[in-house]
């Protein structure tokens, strides 16, 4: 028994520094978006988007240089379903989401693009060079869009900066910034090998370890990031950080496989977990839509989209 002791003392270090750095990333992000005037929205679509979606980008790459592509493949859309199911679904729960309408009609909509496309490139059973091309393009596609239309929103307050932030902060708010984002990457790391680890010593197979434990640690920073927003009242940096984080995984995380080591992709992955991914993307935007002027997922719906994360789970196991 005592070759579990250190996995499970990783695992609860790893959950008391997450706790932590998102609040400090959280905290950091909002002053940064006050400072230089930028929408809310862009700073969960970049910063957290991208800065959330750095551990699945880590294993991702580790696991390709490998040669264990079928590892990067799950991580990357293992990601995207505890993203939406369990991610906006606890979200929701703890507080009702609300998510303009501007949102639904440009960013979900590209998201459902790259979704259908990595769809399509999945479908031959085989991720090369040529699909992670693809891949690399729309995400050089996203990000200039989103730098060009960055200053043109006007949504850029924040109810905990009511005041101007003093622009001397600004080295001190970045350096803090970056330390939050090393310690949520670092605690998400320290909580993954514990998982595996004792997922190990229970004996569970490599694939439910990468489609459940890896995503499920991957996906940390981003559940404790939205739930910090959440407690902020910054309702559009959860949406912004959700869709951001699929949008990253499903171009980028899941175009390094295809550059570094192409391979076979899984049966599994084409009949049981993509799917889930498109069902999710589409109940994204289902939830989120009504037809009156407030658009938002209320606490009844965060209970289905968590159901649907525990089904998926069961089916899992």
């Amino acid at each position: 028994m005592p070759d579990i002791l250190l996995p499970i003392i990783a695992l609860l270090a790893g959950f008391i520094l997450l706790i932590w750095s998102a609040d400090t990333f959280t905290e950091n992000g909002a002053k940064i978006a006050n400072i230089f005037k930028v929408s809310p929205l862009v700073i969960g679509l970049l910063i957290f988007g991208f800065g959330t979606s750095a551990p699945e980008m880590l294993v991702s790459g580790l696991a390709a240089i490998n040669g264990n592509t079928g590892l990067s493949i799950g991580n990357a859309i293992g990601s995207n379903i505890f993203n939406i199911a369990l991610v906006l679904g606890v979200s929701a729960i703890i507080a009702p989401i609300e998510v303009k309408n501007k949102v639904l009609k440009k960013e979900w909509l590209f998201l459902m693009l790259v979704t259908l496309v990595a769809g399509f490139l999945l479908w031959d059973k085989h991720l090369g060079v040529a699909d992670g091309l693809v891949l690399v393009f729309l995400l050089i596609v996203f990000l200039t869009y989103t730098l060009m239309t960055a200053r043109n929103s006007n949504s850029h307050e924040f109810d905990e900066f009511s005041e101007t932030i003093d622009k001397s902060q600004t080295k001190k708010t970045w350096v803090m910034l970056i330390v939050g984002l090393v310690v949520l990457i670092s605690s998400a790391k320290l909580i993954v090998w514990g998982g595996v680890e004792v997922a190990k010593f229970f004996e569970i197979s490599d694939l439910i370890i990468g489609l459940s434990v890896i995503a499920l640690g991957t996906s940390l920073p981003e559940l404790a990031v939205s739930i910090s927003s959440v407690l902020k009242k910054q309702y559009e940096m959860v949406v912004g950080n959700v869709i951001g984080s699929n949008l990253f995984n499903t171009i980028a995380v899941l175009a390094i496989p295809g550059l570094i080591h192409p391979s076979k992709v899984a049966d599994e992955i084409i009949v049981r977990d993509y799917p889930v991914m498109l069902l999710l993307t589409l109940l994204l935007f289902i939830l989120s839509y009504k037809f009156h002027k407030k658009h938002r997922i209320n606490r009844f719906e965060g209970i289905v989209l968590v159901s649907v994360f525990s089904i998926y789970m069961w089916q899992l196991f």
